[in-house]
């Protein structure tokens, strides 16, 4: 690695280290209803929300009711979105005539923008309208992100509140994540993208002469108001093909370093945020910690596969597939970073990467995508994984499990052991049936381990509601576009439910006084037991399925196979 790359990831862990408490600290009074900085010039926004709603929300919601307001609400959404590609050629802002979708491409793009996952089963640029874009996808980016806080924000009421039924009101949440936090960042996040390059037009596709004198189409569109919201939801959908290795969407080294930032930063702040609202900051730090342990585990391993001579094809380093603009490193980051954060947007081909680097990848996203995560869902995952930690400490030591001064008992770890287990075994049976299937298998692109890594990979992505490609395997069929939608849609509701189901059993309890036998959740002996229960389950999981796949092929490479 050179000093350029050494800097690059010095200079973003800094700025996030400084942002943390910064943005984290504003999302804490957003959500607890006090006034901030933005509230003289947005609150006209959330009365006139409101009012559109036929009133202002002020019930207080038991988590069963929290959690039939975030259905009847998502999938609202997915028959709406769906309609919309269906009938899109009926709609203006199609300057290009692009025809509806297919059912089930509808049906698997609508599951994939609503879940938060941006799985692209299509090219932006050739199949979807700008009404599309930006009525359809742009808002569900928006909706499906604040879905996901909303979540995150009920969960850490539950671990607050002492004897209540109720965790919040999900309408309310909605309106001030939206207006408060992800419209005002999205819209400065646009403005610096357009000010870097990136195109933000209505105009018909453009026609221009290459120097070998070929005609080549250039495609337009509002590209930069969805960059925007793609990055800081760690959403992910690409306005074209190539995703963020598309100069008009990712156009300078500014703009790679800003985009990798907006894709972390979110999910970072929500540690400071938690720590603010459970009055510990230093337990927000540790997660915050144990996040940022894990990314950069995951970093130097990809580090040192990519630095690594590869002897099947005799070239080093081999460029083909990085994003070579800004130098490797960048593509390295940007891999480690969106497979940690749900994010899914690409700016290299994941399937050109070294075996262990697509493996790195993968494990980042069965792990429940816990290494800072999709906002909200990933600190939620996270707070799975902490009560898992706390149960089996309190069972080593013969005492029952307590965190935060709640007993961590029999009906809360069964359900985070559902939303721990759960995305791992819709992985493992769609890639296993798939593995069998002939209308999958006909639609891989290798063979030997690289195949099953393709495989693998998609339905990781899918399960972790991660929305990146791997590439080479078409996606674009009947079967898989309807299986990995039902995929991501039961993925995305096996932490929706288990989150708000802890969060209303947590929220009813007591809070015990601390003891001598209470077990401190802030020390670096609890941080340790946190990051290897993280990987000691990961590893359970998938371990034997990783090992037919990316270690084979390493192991394969070394001796100069390929397939």
């Amino acid at each position: 690695m050179t000093g350029y790359g050494f800097a690059q990831i010095v200079t973003l862990v800094v700025a996030i280290v400084i942002l943390t408490p910064l943005l984290g600290s504003y999302i804490e009074a957003v959500f607890a209803g006090r006034e901030t900085s933005l509230h003289p010039a947005l609150s006209w926004l959330e009365r006139v929300s409101y009012r559109a709603m036929g009133g202002a929300p002020t019930a207080e919601m038991t988590w069963k009711q929290y959690l039939s307001a975030v259905l009847v609400f998502n999938g609202i959404g997915i028959v709406a979105l769906f309609v919309l590609l269906v009938t899109q050629h009926w709609w203006p802002l199609n300057p290009q005539h692009m025809s509806g979708l297919s059912w089930d491409l509808a049906f698997n793009t609508a599951v994939s923008f609503v879940t938060n996952t941006n799985w692209q089963s299509y090219a932006g640029e050739t199949t979807l309208s700008y009404a599309s874009q930006m009525i359809g996808l742009t808002v569900q980016n928006f909706l499906s992100a604040t879905t996901g806080l909303c979540v995150l924000m009920a969960l850490i009421r539950g671990v607050v509140l002492r004897e209540s039924d109720t965790i919040g009101n999900f309408w309310q949440d909605l309106v001030r994540g939206v207006v408060y936090l992800f419209l005002p960042l999205a819209l400065v996040m646009a403005f610096f993208l357009v000010s870097q390059g990136v195109i933000q037009n209505f105009s018909p596709y453009l026609e221009a002469m290459t120097l070998e004198g070929v005609k080549q189409v250039l495609p337009m569109g509002p590209v930069a108001s969805q960059e925007a919201i793609k990055l800081l939801g760690t959403n992910g959908g690409g306005f074209f093909n190539a995703n963020s290795a598309h100069p008009f969407e990712n156009p300078t080294a500014w703009a790679n370093c800003v985009e990798t930032l907006a894709i972390l930063i979110i999910p970072a702040a929500l540690t400071y945020t938690y720590g603010s609202m459970i009055k510990s900051q230093k337990h927000g730090w540790l997660i915050f910690l144990v996040m940022l342990i894990l990314w950069g585990l995951g970093l130097g391993i990809v580090l040192w596969a990519e630095s690594s001579p590869n002897p099947a094809i005799g070239i080093f380093p081999s460029i083909e597939g990085r994003e070579v603009r800004f130098g490797m490193t960048s593509s390295l980051i940007w891999a480690e970073s969106t497979t940690a954060t749900a994010n899914g947007s690409v700016n290299a081909m994941m399937s050109s990467l070294a075996p262990m680097s697509g493996g790195v990848a993968m494990s980042n996203m069965v792990l429940g995508e816990v290494i800072f995560g999709g906002v909200g869902v990933g600190l939620a995952g996270m707070i799975m994984f902490i009560l898992l930690a706390v149960f089996l400490c309190g069972l080593m030591v013969g005492r029952t499990p307590e965190y935060l001064g709640k007993k961590i008992e029999q009906h809360e770890i069964k359900w985070v052991m559902v939303a721990i287990v759960m995305p791992s075994a819709l992985l493992l049976m769609g890639a296993g049936i798939s593995a069998v299937h002939p209308a999958a298998l006909s639609s891989l692109s290798h063979q030997g381990p690289h195949g099953l890594s393709e495989l693998l990979y998609a339905f990781a992505s899918a399960a972790g509601n991660n929305g990146s490609a791997f590439a080479g395997l078409n996606a674009n069929t009947v079967y898989f576009n309807v299986v990995l939608g039902i995929v991501m849609l039961c993925a995305r509701l096996a932490i929706i439910i288990p989150s708000l189901a802890v969060a209303g059993l947590l929220a009813r309890k007591k809070v015990m006084p601390v003891s001598i036998g209470t077990f401190s959740t802030n020390t670096g002996l609890f941080l340790i037991l946190l990051i290897s229960v993280i990987l000691i389950v990961g590893a359970l999981a998938f371990f034997p399925a990783l090992s037919l796949g990316p270690i084979v092929e390493h192991l394969l490479m070394l001796k100069g196979r390929t397939f």
